[in-house]
């Protein structure tokens, strides 16, 4: 928890003023930043200082994980966070991939499942690393990533947390994760759930004790209309201890996952927070 609030402070104390293009909005931004978790330890990397909906960001995740491309999927397992892009986003409704209401296009799960090279071939990049790692490969090439491109514009939006590596030493798993760009008040909140879940549900059904996990950003900022939460409200909280997430032991290999998971599957314990915060959302 204290290396998010550093993030924050360090935007708000170092930040430089961006203007946003796609947004019309100003970003408070710095370059670089690295956080781990320590999944191993089960320190749940959720934020306290606020009141966090971590049961989304898990079903956004299992989302991915599945190659959905429709916000209509997402809303079925209890994730809203893409009804906006689909079906608000300007660019987006008027592109003529958009395959109608709530398409997402090609984006993020869809390239981990089904990354399509330029004579049209598909191959699934999630089923090849989970393979591998059952048998106990690491080819130091365990890469899933949703940053493709030749396709960028046939999706809603261009992945901002990107690329996942897995790697193998001395007996566990760690996960290595990149990220272009940060809205840190709203998106980091899901991102480092995501980032945490993803390392303990890959470590469990390929058979591996946990590492820790790596979480790269480039573009950390803030937007000029969540600062002032952010600056006199979230970071003047104290910090709650980390709550531990526990994950249904019966969830034992990919098709598991594909097939019946469900946020029923996910449990928090000992989540302390401080009260919600509106941080308003940008398309």
């Amino acid at each position: 928890m204290k290396q998010y609030l550093d993030l924050c402070q360090r935007i708000v104390d170092e930040g430089v003023w961006v203007e946003n293009e796609r947004t019309g909005k100003r970003c408070l931004t710095v370059i670089n930043a690295d956080l781990n978790y320590n999944v191993g330890a089960n320190e749940f990397p959720l934020v306290t200082t606020r009141k966090s909906y971590w049961k989304a960001a898990i079903a956004e995740l299992l989302g991915y994980l599945r190659g959905y491309d429709s916000a209509a999927q997402f809303r079925a397992i209890g994730c809203n966070t893409w009804n906006a892009n689909a079906n608000e986003n300007a660019a987006w409704l008027a592109n003529p991939y958009r395959k109608g209401e709530d398409d997402m296009g090609r984006v993020y799960g869809v390239q981990g499942r089904r990354w399509r090279n330029s004579v049209g071939e598909e191959f699934d990049q999630l089923r090849k690393i989970y393979d591998n790692l059952r048998n106990g490969i690491d080819d130091r090439g365990e890469i899933l990533t949703f940053y493709n491109p030749g396709e960028f514009h046939m999706g809603c939006l261009r992945p901002c947390m990107h690329t996942h590596t897995f790697s193998l030493l001395g007996g566990k798993l760690y996960l290595t994760s990149s990220q272009r760009s940060c809205d840190v008040p709203l998106g980091q909140n899901f991102n480092q759930v995501q980032v945490f879940t993803l390392l303990a549900l890959m470590a469990q059904i390929t058979g591996h004790e946990a590492g820790k996990a790596y979480h790269k950003i480039v573009n950390a900022h803030i937007y000029e209309d969540q600062l002032e939460l952010m600056r006199d409200v979230q970071l003047k909280r104290e910090p709650y201890p980390a709550p531990k997430l526990h994950i249904n032991p019966e969830i034992k290999s990919l098709e598991d996952i594909e097939t019946w998971v469900t946020l029923d599957d996910f449990e928090v314990e000992g989540y302390q927070y401080h009260e919600s915060i509106a941080y308003p959302f940008s398309v």
